[in-house]
């Protein structure tokens, strides 16, 4: 348990937890080898007010925090800036103590709140993009942020000090004791923020990009972002910098190979493709969906420029698990990226056309023609795949 409340603006405070013991996220599509925050912030002003909750089991914890530093039915006003379980679940309890809580949110939050946890005749009042409240010597501006990544979200400003409250939005998943970027080596921070981009916020780019546009051109001056997992942004332009790259799709002559095999095959394959590749003077990744999970074969997929995806045949497809994945890829939606399918075969070379299909599915464009070897690749075969791995590389160079 973190016990520590910290200032982090002018009576603006982190009462949230931190949670060492995440090893799952979204189910099991995001793995979470580092554990995560939640992320939660008490602004002590005329009319106090809370942004955001925690996930149900640090409920207690969260409610002793803002106890340290107000009676909870002090506590004036509640922004709920998203209403998904790791963010709200927390929140009925508050309401039980204090029902007289003003609540502010979307539309879709005053809706989602009802329909996940039965709150109903809440003083909740709906805001939408350009309203404003007072809460004393402080403001609170509000954005819609409709599909990053829920229907209801929103991003709430401080003007007074020049805070941005986005929720998910410029995150990470990484439980640490320290609570600012500053505080931590540049590169894990930016690997920790690529990574929650990657597997939950690449296929709203297109979305995030005109978000961040609309908020440069509201004026707002920003210097510290306070999202709901992770650490805080002390260098709020390292995160806007970061993001731009990421939303536009920028890539570098990279190649990620992600595979799975059966008894081998199809994993030599992918290494003498990788030798190939490396021949030609592009950088490649070859990673196994068992071995090294999805969540860090998509982190390093995000500013790679060709895919070659890789599978067994089995049962006239794919092998199960990489079916998974390309179902997860298909829903990440990448663009402007090239790819190529292979795999090996006993009786009928159909797993790499399962890969083929997803590919076109999830728009990566097919460059050449799949790769297919019956059993295990003999001398020529190796000499071909090496072969090939030169002539996609020089694909993504150009």
């Amino acid at each position: 348990m973190d016990t520590n409340v910290i200032e982090i603006k002018n009576n603006v405070f982190w009462v949230g937890s931190v949670d060492y013991d995440l090893r799952h996220f979204h189910g099991h599509t995001f793995s979470t080898p580092n554990g995560t925050t939640y992320n939660s912030y008490l602004i002590l002003d005329e009319y106090p007010t809370l942004v955001d909750g925690v996930f149900g089991p640090f409920t207690d914890e969260w409610i002793g925090k803002i106890k340290s530093k107000i009676e909870i039915s002090k506590i004036k006003n509640l922004i709920v800036n998203h209403i998904e379980p790791d963010h709200s679940r927390s929140l009925p309890e508050l309401i039980k103590i204090n029902p007289s809580l003003k609540i502010f949110g979307t539309e879709k939050c005053k809706s989602g709140l009802k329909k996940m946890y039965g709150l109903s005749n809440l003083n909740f009042q709906v805001v939408k993009t350009g309203d404003e409240i007072n809460i004393g010597q402080k403001s609170l501006k509000f954005v819609e942020a409709t599909m990053i990544h829920w229907p209801d979200s929103m991003f709430t400003y401080c003007p007074e000090e020049k805070l941005l409250l986005p929720n998910d939005a410029f995150g990470q998943h990484l439980a640490t004791k320290e609570r600012f970027d500053e505080e931590v080596e540049t590169r894990k921070l930016e690997h920790e923020a690529q990574e929650y981009y990657a597997n939950i916020l690449w296929p709203f780019s297109g979305l995030i990009k005109n978000k961040i546009a609309e908020i440069e051109n509201l004026g707002w001056e920003i210097d510290m972002i306070a999202p709901s997992h992770g650490l805080i942004w002390k260098n709020p332009g390292k995160a806007f910098e970061l993001y731009k790259k990421w939303t536009e799709g920028v890539t570098k002559n990279k190649v990620m190979i992600a595979y799975e095999t059966m008894w081998g095959a199809t994993e030599i394959m992918a290494n003498k493709f990788a030798e190939g590749i490396k021949a030609v003077g592009v950088e490649v990744k070859v990673m196994d969906v068992n071995k090294d999970g999805k969540t860090k074969i998509v982190t390093e997929m995000l500013e790679a420029k060709g895919f070659m995806f890789g599978s067994s045949t089995h049962d006239n497809g794919a092998l199960p698990n990489f079916s998974g994945f390309l179902h997860f890829v298909k829903g990440l939606r990448p663009t402007n990226r090239i790819g190529m399918a292979f795999g090996s075969f006993g009786w009928g070379a159909v797993g790499s056309g399962e890969i083929e299909k997803y590919m076109s599915e999830a728009g990566i464009a097919k460059v050449m023609d799949a790769m297919n070897i019956n059993f295990s690749p003999d001398e020529e075969e190796l000499k071909k795949c090496f072969e090939i791995g030169k002539e996609f590389g020089e694909r993504v160079k150009s």
